[in-house]
This record gives C-alpha cells, sequence and structure tokens, in this order.
C-alpha cells in the first residue's frame, strides 16, 4: 500500500457502505492480480446503498494493486466528491461510470478494462465471433458502443447508454470491454468470461480466419440456453476469489 494511505473508513460510513467499499476494491485487486489493469487508468465502481445515488471510485493516481475500502472515493452523479478526501478521480472514468449507473438501476457495480485482449476484439469488425464455449455463453449478452475519443465528453454518456440498453456487458469499440451486475460477483464473472473469450479468440485468429472454426447455430443456441444459470455460478466462484486475495492480495478491505 502506498505511503500516506487514508486510515479506516469502517467506523464513519454504514454497514451497507462499508460492504460496497469492501467488495469495490476486492474487484479491484482482482483485476490487479489477473494482470489486467493498465497502471493508473481504466475504472470499476459501485453504488452507494441508499437514496443519494452516489457511487464509489478508485482515486486517480493509485494503482489497482494498492486499492482499499477505505480509499475508494465517493461521488455524486455530476461529479462532485462527497467525502473528506485529498485524492481527486478521472474525469473520463466518471463520464462512463455515471452515466451507466444513472440509467441503470441494476447496475450496482460497472467494470471497465483495457485489455490487450479486450481491445484486440473491440476493434474487429466483426466483434465477438462464436469461436469458443465462452463466447457462446455470452455472445447474446455483449453489446457495441463506438469510439468517440476519450470519455471527457458529457453528451456520450446518453448514447453510451443507449447501445448498452439491458445487456450485461459491453465492447467499445477500439477501447475495452465493460461488465455490469447487480452484485460484484456477477460483474466479475461476467467480466471474466467476456475477458476469457476475448483471449480465446486473439488466440485462434492467430492461425487466420479461414482455419477457425465457428461453432454450429444448433450448438450456439443450446450454450445460450444454459448460460442463463451464470448468476449461481457467480455465487459459487466469488467466496473463492476472495479466499485468493487473502493469500495472494491481503489488506483490501480495510
Amino acid at each position: 500500500m502506498a505511503d500516506g494511505a487514508p486510515a479506516s473508513l469502517k467506523s464513519r460510513v454504514s454497514e451497507a457502505e462499508w460492504q460496497a467499499r469492501v467488495d469495490l476494491a476486492a474487484l479491484y485487486r482482482l483485476v490487479a492480480l489477473h494482470g489486467w489493469d493498465d497502471m493508473i487508468f481504466t475504472h470499476i465502481s459501485a453504488r452507494v446503498p441508499g437514496p443519494e445515488h452516489h457511487f464509489l471510485i478508485n482515486p486517480y493516481g493509485y494503482y489497482f494493486e494498492e486499492i482499499t475500502a477505505s480509499s475508494l472515493v465517493k461521488v455524486d452523479l455530476d461529479g462532485n466528491i462527497v467525502q473528506e478526501t485529498t485524492n481527486f478521480i478521472n474525469p473520463a472514468g466518471f463520464t462512463i461510470h455515471s452515466a451507466v449507473h444513472a440509467a441503470r438501476e441494476d447496475a450496482h457495480y460497472v467494470i471497465h478494462l483495457h485489455t490487450v485482449a479486450g481491445v484486440g476484439v473491440a476493434a474487429q469488425k466483426h466483434g465477438l465471433l462464436p469461436v469458443s464455449q465462452n463466447a457462446c455463453l455470452l455472445q447474446h449478452q455483449v453489446a457495441y458502443h463506438g469510439y468517440e475519443g476519450l470519455a471527457l465528453n458529457h453528451d456520450e454518456r446518453e448514447r453510451l447508454v443507449a447501445d448498452l440498453g439491458e445487456k450485461p456487458l459491453m465492447l467499445l469499440r477500439n477501447h475495452g470491454t465493460l461488465a455490469v451486475g447487480q452484485t460484484a460477483a456477477a460483474a466479475w464473472v461476467g467480466m471474466f468470461f467476456l475477458e476469457r473469450a476475448c483471449a480465446q479468440q486473439i488466440a485462434a485468429l492467430s492461425a487466420g480466419r479461414d482455419h477457425v472454426l465457428i461453432a454450429p447455430d444448433a450448438a450456439q443456441t443450446e450454450t445460450k440456453e444454459q448460460g442463463k444459470g451464470i448468476g449461481f455460478i457467480s455465487a459459487l466462484a466469488w467466496p473463492g476469489a476472495l479466499r485468493m486475495l487473502d493469500r495472494k492480495s491481503p489488506g483490501y478491505d480495510v
């Protein structure tokens, strides 16, 4: 953890907010452990339970492996910081996350990444192809949003949420991946499957498009139906993810 880390906020916030902070910090650490972070860039956010529509996001300048529950910054939908802190946030991160939190009541957690594989597939005209089991599970759940430059223009928010619609996953063209979830577990498992599918597609296409097998239509349909149980999978996977953090990246929950 970086020098000058903030003191624990556990006794100064509600139990519900503290749990959201712990789960969000866990997401940051998990992304770092998987090598999906982008130095101090990209963002993960969590809605703070309550009527105020506040959400938590990373302090600009911290690496993901440094994030703790207490270091997260609480902001409102206008980008105003609503807690006592010396930290500030990345304006581009605010644009994307405020848009999704404002538009989607079910989007309690929002993960946005710039991984090599995710950007690679987001930059391919055909998007995510049914070349792997993971892709077949997710393909019908993935939305697409065209690239407009750094996400600093607040006017983009309306177009982004219109493109996202009700889907839990998105490929931001030439930019990266996005996952939303009602729980940290759901957002994490959705992003894990999406990132794995993107990496598998990049590997498969290294042989050239003509040499890659597309899954049969009947198998795609069957896998789509089977994928409706992903919520159950996320509930099983999340406790294990936290146990891994306790072993490999302790201290996120302070």
